[in-house]
């Protein structure tokens, strides 16, 4: 697993935002996945101060700052600069942040600010959404990722088992390809896996025999997606006989990614089966299960009365 930080120079290219001060710390790495807005420590609240998060002030904490007497204003922003955050920001424009500009560049802490003004509150949404993807906690595997039915789904299996082949034979049915040979899984919550590509292999589907696809090119752009929350973890296997469990519900199995555990199944190849049917099925059969409803329960439901009928005899 990689832990991963970025740079404030990396925000202030994704989000275009203007440096008013501290031009030379934008290498200050970021390491935090959340937004912090110092309210209760402009009035002297250090109980729990994130100093390592981005700082955002919003127009209340400036209108907050502008009302203060000049000795006081020293007082309350030096508090917070002393902790050097690797950042302040600004959304709601430049006006009269002077004062502010003054102590970022005494304490080197770049000072920014959007190229428009936008509410703080959205502004913060989208920067936390930014942040807990690119911080996120990643690690590679080697199979295909797809979105079937709009379920995520890796494919793993054994090199040359024939996962980009099934990969092919979904997208012909309409079903989008993430990822293939190197999928990228990306840790964003305690319950949530991320699977996308490293970029290089970007659209691309590797198959035997013909070489390298372009999917987009070739089936246009439904026929890609650029990431897809996990759902469910599908091992092809080589064929065992005898080996296959004809139970009427399969007990749920689980395979663990950075502390989230996956559904997964495993799906015996043999000639002549359709695997991507099979895959479309799981699909299917997932999402009914977070609907709560058991095909194995309904059947048996249905044999009640008959054995009703079997005691009374």
């Amino acid at each position: 697993m990689i832990e991963k930080k970025i740079t404030v120079e990396d925000i202030v290219r994704r989000f275009s935002l203007t440096v008013l001060a501290g031009e030379e710390h934008l290498q200050n790495t970021i390491t935090q996945q959340r937004v912090h807005r110092p309210g209760l420590e402009f009035v002297g609240h250090f109980d729990f101060f994130p100093k390592e998060r981005v700082q955002i002030l919003g127009k209340k904490e400036i209108n907050y700052l502008h009302k203060l007497s000049k000795e006081e204003r020293i007082i309350r922003i030096g508090n917070i600069v002393s902790y050097h955050p690797p950042c302040f920001i600004v959304p709601s424009g430049e006006e009269g942040l002077t004062y502010l500009k003054h102590h970022c560049i005494k304490a080197g802490i770049p000072l920014l600010i959007t190229k428009k003004r936008e509410v703080t509150s959205e502004f913060i949404l989208k920067m936390d959404a930014y942040l807990v993807k690119a911080l996120a906690p990643e690690m590679t595997v080697h199979g295909v990722c797809m979105n079937v039915f709009g379920i995520g789904i890796l494919i793993r299996g054994n090199s040359g088992v024939g996962k980009s082949e099934t990969a092919h034979t979904l997208i012909g049915r309409g079903h989008r390809l993430v990822a293939d040979d190197v999928v990228v899984l990306k840790k964003l919550s305690s319950q949530t896996i991320l699977g996308t590509h490293d970029e290089k292999t970007k659209e691309f589907l590797a198959l035997r025999s013909l070489g390298l696809l372009n999917v987009v090119r070739m089936y246009g752009r439904t026929a890609f997606q650029d990431e897809t929350r996990i759902a469910l973890d599908i091992n092809l296997t080589k064929w065992h006989k005898d080996d296959l469990n004809n139970d009427l519900e399969q007990e749920p199995e689980y395979v663990d990614y950075m502390g989230v555990k996956i559904p997964s199944l495993e799906i015996q190849l043999q000639p002549g089966r359709d695997v991507a049917g099979l895959i479309e099925a799981a699909a299917n059969n997932w999402y009914l299960r977070q609907q709560g409803y058991s095909a194995a329960e309904e059947f048996l439901s249905r044999l009640e009365p008959e054995f009703g009928r079997i005691e009374k005899r």
